[in-house]
């Protein structure tokens, strides 16, 4: 596994980490608490050195279902990794937004206590849709957590891209964030300078949906049939084909020492020199091996990425 550095922090991490958001959501089927507890093992015996996750990742009843399991498969070897988390969402809130003061301070608390651990080493904004639901009340909250060493870094993850991508810009200048979480992928690059620009001022980059929520897994085909609380469920007959055969399109990307789309589709995302990390959602020890893999691999041809870039004619919705 190599290892890069977020932005212009002087934090080294690995350059696939681990997302836990399948652990508890459903959204891509059922993961058994061994079976993510085992995952969480591999990965830091392969060398995974940052694990993400965060409150949202839970059901009605209870928030932070993959915190706890996060913090159960870390066990004494949680000083050995970063573990970054979010606040602003939650799942027992139906995802209503909570970005002010009282809540990060609540939120931390929270996720300290679930993760079993007395820091967290990146803080991100969960997803706002917009600057309207930041309270200004929230920037000195988390200046005093820095202070008190509750957390490390903070960040922002990035959803409705075109509505808030704007706001990132804006408080990677103004230095209040330290790096971005943001959808990347062969199927969806709209972030594609953004990650250039906010990169170039030192912001760290991570990539998520990397896989496209499973169509760049190469498991998905024209007959698959979604369960209902698939994510992918939302999609027509025609989108699904849609995005089958584009992904059919990519297979010259597999190689010698590429064997897998998940793997080219990783290679692709660290082939960006500006990304210090791409996420896996791998839901066991099994898949986690491609993500693996990309990073020992080698980087992609200049023809490659021509090549890649040619046949990309628009950018797949993200989850």
């Amino acid at each position: 596994m190599h290892d890069r550095t977020i932005g212009s922090t002087d934090i080294q991490v690995s350059e696939v980490a681990l997302g836990t958001w399948a652990f508890a959501s459903g959204a891509y089927g059922s993961v058994a608490e061994t079976d993510a507890i085992n995952t969480i093992k591999s990965a830091i015996d392969s060398g995974i050195t940052l694990f993400d996750t965060a409150p949202l990742y839970g059901n009605a009843e209870r928030d932070g279902i993959s915190e706890e399991i996060l913090g159960k498969g870390l066990g004494s070897d949680r000083e050995k990794v970063l573990i970054s988390t979010k606040f602003g969402r939650y799942s027992t809130q139906r995802a209503s937004p909570n970005f002010h003061a009282q809540r990060a301070y609540e939120s931390v608390e929270s996720s300290l206590k679930r993760l079993n651990t007395d820091h967290i080493d990146i803080l991100f904004f969960h997803s706002p849709f917009s600057s309207e639901e930041i309270q200004d009340d929230v920037w000195d909250a988390l200046a005093n957590l820095k202070q008190q060493g509750k957390i490390r870094l903070i960040g922002h993850s990035i959803s409705k891209f075109e509505d808030t991508q704007q706001m990132a810009r804006d408080w990677a200048t103004e230095r209040k964030i330290d790096t971005i979480q943001v959808v990347y992928s062969l199927m969806n690059r709209e972030s594609t300078s953004l990650i250039r620009d906010l990169g170039e001022q030192g912001i760290g980059i991570f990539a998520r949906e990397s896989l496209a929520n499973g169509f760049l897994s190469g498991t998905i085909t024209h007959d698959t049939q979604f369960e209902s609380n698939n994510l992918n469920k939302r999609y027509s007959i025609e989108e699904i084909a849609e995005r089958v055969d584009y992904v059919d399109s990519l297979s010259f990307l597999i190689r010698n020492d590429i064997q897998t789309m998940p793997q080219a589709a990783l290679r692709w995302v660290l082939d960006n020199p500006h990304v210090s990390l791409v996420l896996s959602g791998a839901k066991n020890p099994s898949e986690l091996k491609d993500a693996i893999a990309a990073s020992t691999s080698s980087s992609f041809t200049e023809n490659e990425h021509q090549r890649a870039q040619e046949l990309h004619t628009r950018d797949f919705q993200a989850a």
